[in-house]
């Protein structure tokens, strides 16, 4: 059993909401990163989400594209990022998942990526823009090496696909609450409720919802959904705000406690 199905099923037999939080490695630098993990952990997040950054997103929004952009300007590869994992893995608690769009990973090599990560500790990854449909060699190279492979539903996604993502992935699948890019909102988008309601008629896989949610309020919310809420852009924009500052982390760990409240 991985440590994401761990998780899960311990948050239901809890009968507590997850928090899943999001930031950009390398944003403002690695090292710094690293630190950010650790301090999430302690703060109670419940999985780590490590985006990879890239030079050409699809999905984020503007928070997201400015710590990418920071994270590239600093230096930051795929290869720095699953050292500094290795370096942080056996402090932490808390699985870890790597998010990354495709060509990161062609560059450095399907099989060269999968051995690195398993041995970084790395527990599920999630392709941004690989469908299901052409996911049999990725999803079968990370089973093998013992990773869950996450897909990505949206609010127009048919009953077939969320089907095949359940069938194919590991961990949990992580739904879009709206369509769209990332970014906080103010409300919670009448389509996660949707989303959720047609997903929980397919599978028992545990479903996290993300795009849009940075309070407390909000993953309340999302707990009589899912079992997962995901926050990403507002912890990312806590980040940009105090930068290299000594109260980073500090600032960090406040939020996600605040969220955790």
């Amino acid at each position: 059993m991985s440590r994401i199905t761990r998780t899960f099923e311990r948050l239901r037999t809890k009968g507590r909401t997850g928090l899943v939080t999001y930031v950009t490695a390398g944003d403002p630098d690695l090292p710094r990163t690293a630190d950010i993990l650790m301090a999430l952990d302690r703060a109670g997040a419940d999985v780590l989400e490590v985006g990879v950054p890239f030079s050409d997103p699809l999905a984020d929004g503007p928070v997201i594209q400015r710590a990418t952009e920071r994270a590239l300007a600093a230096g930051t590869t795929l290869s720095g990022v699953l050292e500094m994992v290795a370096d942080v893995r056996e402090t932490i608690r808390a699985p870890i998942v790597l998010f990354s769009y495709a060509n990161p990973v062609v560059r450095l090599g399907l099989d060269a990526f999968v051995r690195r990560a398993a041995a970084a500790g790395v527990d599920g990854v999630l392709m941004l823009d690989l469908p299901p449909e052409e996911s049999a060699d990725f999803r079968d190279a990370l089973t093998g090496a013992g990773i869950d492979t996450i897909f990505l539903l949206s609010p127009t996604t048919s009953v077939a696909r969320i089907r095949r993502a359940a069938a194919l992935g590991g961990g949990f699948l992580y739904g879009i609450s709206r369509l769209g890019v990332t970014g906080a909102r103010e409300d919670v988008a009448d389509s996660a409720q949707a989303l959720a309601a047609r997903v929980r008629t397919e599978t028992g896989m545990p479903l996290a919802l993300g795009f849009g949610f940075s309070t407390p309020e909000h993953v309340r919310q999302v707990g009589a959904w899912a079992d997962a809420a995901v926050v990403g852009s507002a912890l990312v924009r806590v980040i940009a705000e105090h930068g290299r500052s000594p109260g980073l982390i500090d600032e960090v760990e406040r939020y996600v406690r605040w969220l955790r409240s």
